[in-house]
């Protein structure tokens, strides 16, 4: 049960169906998820009943990290989040899954603060991209990433994994 109060999240959007639908694909036991801009908590929520061990919120606006609080308590998952504005994210955490649903220029903005959470096993997931957005934003990220592009109506997920 999600109640998004005045924060972004119901599960409704394209993205968030499309990085939900990934997330259903994934073996999350006993991994950590990172959701950045996270907003409702909802991907995050998904991520710990789908068996991760613990997962981050992140969000610049408190009123969506009370709201990832509130969610996390309403679905007896609230022991395995915490939620932190950007600037209290340890620069050494790494994630076993980082999740941006956010606007694209701000993925493009964040690439290098992303980068830093990420090992070479991590999946990598990006979205609240448009189709004619998705190829600025992997050149966001380098060479080194290779993207595998899913698609809803003119919405993108991005996903990378297993990189050199």
């Amino acid at each position: 049960m999600i109640d998004p109060g005045l924060a972004f999240g119901t599960g409704t959007h394209p993205t968030t169906r499309l990085c939900l639908e990934h997330l259903t694909d994934l073996d999350l036991d006993g991994l950590t998820v990172l959701d950045w801009g996270c907003g409702s908590g909802i991907q995050a929520l998904a991520a710990l009943r789908l068996g991760a061990n613990q997962a981050i919120g992140v969000d610049i606006d408190p009123v969506a990290l009370d709201a990832s609080r509130s969610n996390a308590r309403r679905n007896g998952v609230h022991d395995r989040l915490r939620v932190m504005p950007p600037e209290q994210v340890p620069p050494e955490l790494l994630s076993d899954v980082l999740i941006a649903n956010i606007l694209a220029h701000t993925i493009i903005d964040l690439a290098s603060t992303l980068k830093q959470h990420l090992s070479r096993r991590s999946v990598l997931m990006l979205s609240g991209l448009l189709e004619h957005q998705a190829e600025r934003v992997q050149s966001a990220f380098g060479p080194r990433y290779t993207f595998k592009k899913l698609r809803r109506d003119e919405w993108v997920l991005l996903i990378a994994e297993n990189w050199v």
